[in-house]
């Protein structure tokens, strides 16, 4: 089947980035937190509330964590206000960014984002330039080697996933973000464990570049990800492999 090979490397190295500086939690109680201001805080009418649960539960976030950003974001625990905002950038190349932001301070977060793209020798990108090139995909990963990649795929297309590609060993099912949620639970029914499971951005195409674009790009990701504001960071390089580890 056809994939979007790239995927389960970046996601792999965002992690590995976000777990190393303790911030994978943060990030994640804040989706929680505007999930449950906008939509109420029982996951059963909140789609949204769900995923972001299920995302943190994938992280091993514990119970009490995630129940106490549900009550932030209802204000039980004092309200947690924070703006969604998505930039669209160029990185060095013009390989294209989008860059979502969970801010209480617009202004700030405006600010750093434009100050790191600048200094990496980025841009900002006009309305839909960016956005045009990035599909809304559920993804959720597996190691290959501990589950059979022919059960994972009859189970996934069953529960109604789109798309399942083995990338160097990691099984990657792609679904809509509507059967997100519903593939999962199949998956998690099945007792397979995942290494990673979220609704992301995913590029239609990537754009090769050289080790020296590579590395520029691979600094400003890591500079944009260590900002407090920046919850997610999306990209269409195809890194070269030592950029990528």
């Amino acid at each position: 089947m056809s994939g979007h090979s790239k995927w389960a490397t970046i996601k792999h190295k965002k992690g590995a980035a976000d777990a190393k500086r303790g911030q994978m939690f943060t990030k994640l109680i804040k989706e929680i937190s505007i999930a449950a201001r906008m939509g109420g805080g029982d996951p059963d009418s909140n789609a949204r509330l769900r995923t972001a649960m299920l995302k943190a539960r994938g992280a091993n976030m514990p119970k009490d964590n995630i129940d106490r950003a549900i009550k932030k974001g209802t204000g039980e625990l004092g309200a947690a206000i924070y703006e969604e905002l998505v930039y669209e950038a160029y990185a060095p190349g013009g390989i294209a960014i989008l860059i979502e932001v969970l801010t209480d301070n617009k202004n700030r977060a405006a600010a750093e984002v434009r100050n790191l793209l600048t200094r990496a020798g980025g841009s900002l990108a006009t309305s839909n330039a960016v956005l045009r090139l990035f599909n809304r995909k559920g993804v959720i990963s597996l190691d290959g080697e501990k589950c059979d990649e022919d059960k994972v795929m009859e189970l996934a297309l069953e529960a109604g996933a789109d798309d399942i590609v083995n990338e160097d060993g990691e099984i990657v099912v792609y679904t809509t973000p509507e059967s997100f949620e519903t593939v999962l639970e199949a998956i998690n029914a099945a007792n397979l464990q995942t290494d990673g499971a979220e609704v992301s951005m995913i590029p239609e195409t990537y754009v090769d570049v050289d080790k020296d674009a590579g590395g520029k790009i691979s600094k400003l990701i890591d500079k944009l990800e260590e900002n407090d504001d920046v919850q997610n960071v999306y990209h269409n390089a195809n890194l070269p492999e030592e950029d990528e580890e």
